[in-house]
């Protein structure tokens, strides 16, 4: 059981603090969204993440493979994911992005636990 709390911790279940001096704005359109993770990974520590414009999400956590699909909903980020042997129920996230290359993936359409992933 612990296993499945560290791969759901490093795949943004938890809440992270960004710099105080961030500033995120919010993406509501998919072709945005689209333009700022399209042929780029999105990491921390221990995860790494790719969104494809056709629905997939591939990588690994934690030494998982991860798999899954998403899609924009009504200005979210809905996604199930797939990680070894667990899953992720589908969750609507409000997604943000500030000027460094942070994203910020809150759950539960902005009202849950937040993530941070870098682009590279």
């Amino acid at each position: 059981m612990r296993i499945v709390h560290a791969i759901a911790a490093a795949l943004g279940l938890t809440m992270l603090s960004a710099p105080a001096h961030a500033e995120f704005r919010q993406v509501s359109e998919r072709a945005t969204f689209l333009d700022i993770v399209q042929g780029r990974e999105l990491s921390r520590l221990g995860v790494s993440l790719r969104v494809t414009p056709d629905g997939r999400i591939t990588g690994s956590a934690l030494g998982f493979d991860v798999t899954g699909s998403w899609e924009w909903r009504n200005g979210f980020f809905c996604r199930s994911i797939d990680y070894g042997s667990g899953r992720l129920p589908n969750n609507c996230q409000v997604v943000l992005v500030d000027n460094s290359g942070t994203v910020r993936f809150i759950a539960d359409q902005g009202q849950g636990d937040s993530a941070d992933l870098s682009l590279r």
